[in-house]
C-alpha cells in the first residue's frame, strides 16, 4: 500500500494556503466542498499518487448533522490529523483486518464538487473520523487522483508517527495489511499521539505536524 494523502486540518483555509505557500514555496489550489460535511479544501502534490489536504471548515455552507470530519469543529490551530492509503480492493482489505484484529469501520462512498464544478468520487473507510494516527482506507476507482492535477514541486521526504505504545500502533498496521513501516514510516515513542511530515519544496525542508 502506498500514502494517498496526508489531511492537514486547519481554522481557516485561505490563511492556511497562504501560510503553507510562504514555508514552502507552493502555492495550493482549490479542491472543492464537501457537501454535506460542511468543509472545504486545497491541494498540493507530493508525488504522482500523493498530495496534501489542507481542510477547514466551509462558512458557505449550513451546519452539517454530524461532527465534521478530523477534529475540525473548534480547531485552533493548524495540525496533521490523519492519513490515508490507496488501497485496490478495499471491501476484502476490510475483511483481512477484521480477521486481524483490528476494525477500520464501514466503507462508505464520498465526494466532492471540484472548483469547476467536476464531481469527484471515492470510496473510505469510516476511520477517517476517528482515530487520526492509524490510517484510513480509500479508493479512487475510476476517478483520475487528485495528486495529478494539485500544484507540483513538493516531496514527501519523511513521514512518523508519535505514541506512547508505539507496538499498539503498529499492531493495527499489520492488521490493515500496510507495508509503510517497511517504506520508511516509523512509528516514535513519544508522551502523546502525533503526526510529522517533513516536505521538501523551494523554500528546502519543512516539517509539519
Amino acid at each position: 500500500m502506498l500514502i494517498d494523502h496526508l489531511v492537514y486540518a486547519v481554522p481557516d483555509l485561505r490563511a492556511a494556503v497562504a501560510d503553507v505557500e510562504e514555508r514552502l514555496g507552493v502555492r495550493a489550489h482549490d479542491g472543492g466542498r464537501h457537501t454535506g460535511l460542511g468543509t472545504h479544501n486545497a491541494l498540493l502534490a507530493l508525488g504522482p499518487a500523493t498530495y496534501l489536504e489542507i481542510i477547514a471548515a466551509d462558512p458557505g455552507q449550513p451546519e452539517p448533522a454530524r461532527p465534521r470530519p478530523f477534529g475540525i469543529d473548534g480547531i485552533t490551530r493548524s495540525e496533521l490529523a490523519g492519513w490515508a492509503l490507496a488501497c485496490e480492493d478495499i471491501d476484502a482489505t476490510v475483511i483481512r483486518a477484521r480477521r486481524h484484529g483490528y476494525d477500520p469501520g464501514e466503507a462508505t462512498d464520498g465526494q466532492r464538487t471540484g472548483p469547476t464544478g467536476t464531481a469527484l468520487h471515492w470510496r473510505m473507510t469510516s476511520s477517517a473520523a476517528a482515530d487520526g494516527l492509524v490510517p484510513f482506507l480509500i479508493s479512487w476507482g475510476d476517478t483520475e487522483h487528485p495528486a495529478s492535477s494539485a500544484p507540483g514541486g513538493l516531496t514527501l521526504e519523511a513521514f512518523h508517527l508519535e505514541h506512547p505504545d508505539p507496538a499498539s500502533v503498529a499492531a493495527k498496521l499489520a492488521a490493515l495489511g500496510a507495508d509503510v513501516l517497511g517504506a520508511g514510516v516509523e512509528i516514535r515513542p513519544a508522551a502523546s499521539a502525533a503526526l510529522a511530515a517533513r516536505l521538501s519544496g523551494p523554500n528546502g525542508s519543512v516539517v509539519l505536524r
